[in-house]
Parts: structure tokens; sequence; C-alpha cells
């Protein structure tokens, strides 16, 4: 009987970066967060809900059977309900999470909803299995993105809350047409050098400058001035 020797396929290796296009063709790159983030926002979580069921008990408690049986119900809403209105009302935190700067979103990276966030906690109790979250560290450590069990069914990713890059700075001058026609790499050249002439020096900014001196038919001196206003006019009402 033949053997196939043919080589198999490589897994998929696990990466700190997850690529996603959106309808209208806008690239994102998220980063996954892997299990010990994760670990350390679910022990933060489980210590927040303890010390807020123990403040509960013990004010219910006054109140006699009743308050065991509020008590109860009160542990149930807790326990099951906790990570979804957080992740829903709160942009995809929990406490936790928040804590740790990681986020749940969709798989396309849009905010999670109500019906992933429910699945995604409700498959708790399979990731659980047999112990100690046994199958849902397994699925985190071999997911390509670090997904456990309730991520792959709810089609959720738990990711780093990106902090918002400010937008760069332009220096003030008068917006100015360019003499000829720029294409795109060109305009993104001269939008570039506007936005770093505050980082260099002003000789790099007046040698970089007076590269296109010639183009814009203006001397070395004036040409700075000139890229600032053409980047001002590319830039559009601001």
């Amino acid at each position: 009987m033949p053997v196939n020797t043919a080589p198999r396929a490589p897994a998929p290796a696990l990466d700190t970066r997850y690529h996603v296009e959106t309808p209208e063709g806008i690239d994102l790159i998220l980063r996954p967060a892997g299990l010990i983030p994760r670990a350390l926002a679910f022990i933060i979580d489980l210590v927040v809900r303890g010390v807020l069921l123990t403040a509960l008990y013990s004010l219910l408690s006054l109140l006699g059977d009743f308050g065991t049986g509020l008590a109860t119900i009160l542990l149930f809403l807790v326990t099951w309900w906790y990570m979804v209105l957080f992740e829903v009302l709160n942009q995809g935190r929990s406490p936790g999470k928040q804590l740790m700067k990681l986020r749940v979103v969709h798989d396309d990276g849009t905010p999670v909803g109500w019906a992933a966030s429910l699945t995604r906690n409700l498959l708790r109790f399979v990731d659980m299995l047999p112990f100690a979250y046994t199958l849902g560290i397994i699925s985190c450590l071999t997911h390509p993105a670090f997904k456990r069990l309730g991520d792959i069914a709810a089609g959720t990713l738990v990711v780093y809350a990106e902090i918002p890059l400010a937008a760069p700075e332009i220096p003030e001058a008068e917006i100015l047409i360019p003499p000829f026609a720029l294409n795109l790499a060109e305009q993104r050249a001269l939008l570039g050098y506007a936005e770093r002439s505050a980082q260099l020096t002003a000789e790099r900014r007046l040698e970089l400058a007076a590269i296109l001196s010639e183009p814009l038919k203006v001397s070395s001196e004036d040409a700075e001035k000139q890229i600032h206003g053409i980047a001002r006019g590319l830039m559009g009402p601001t």
C-alpha cells in the first residue's frame, strides 16, 4: 500500500495581531489577549462579585427567611448576569477587563451584543469541565486568537483596548494650492513631513524641504512654509 509522504500543512500559529476588514474596506488590526491577562481579569471580577455578594448577604440576613430567599435569587443573577451586563453596557468591559485594559468584541471588531455575550458566558460551564477551566485553558492556548470555547461558539474575541492616538498637529500656515498635480504617494509624503516637523531639528527640516524647492519653484528658505501651506490644503477644513 502506498504511503502518503506529502508534508502536512502547518497548524496556524498563535499570533498577537488579528486582521479585520470592515464592510467599508477599512483594515482593523486588533490584539487578542492571551491566557494570563484574561485569567487575571477573571480573578478580579471573581473578587468583585464575592465582595458584592457578601455585602448583600449580610444585609439580607437581617430579613430572616425572606432575606435568605432573596439572597439566593441575587446569587443567581450576579453569577450569570454580572459579565453580560458589563460587557454589553460598558463597551465589552467588566471591571476586571477594564483594569487589565481588555474588552470583548465580535469577530469583525464591532461591539459585543446581547446574544453573543449571553452565549459566551452561558458556555462557561463547558469551559470549566472537567475542573478548573481545563477545557477553556486548552482551547485558549491552542487557538490562533486565544479563544476559549465560549468565544468560538459566540463569535467573540477578547482584545486589548487600544488607546486612541492623538491626531498629529500641522503647523499653522496659509492654505496653498500645489503648483502641479500630486499623486497619492506625494500627498502622503507632504503630509508626513508637516506632521513630523515638530519632531525634527531646524537643520533637518531645511534639508528635507530644500529637496522640493525646485519643483515648488521657491527658495530653499521658503520651501518649508510652502509645504506646510499645501499640507493644510490637503487636510481640508478642520
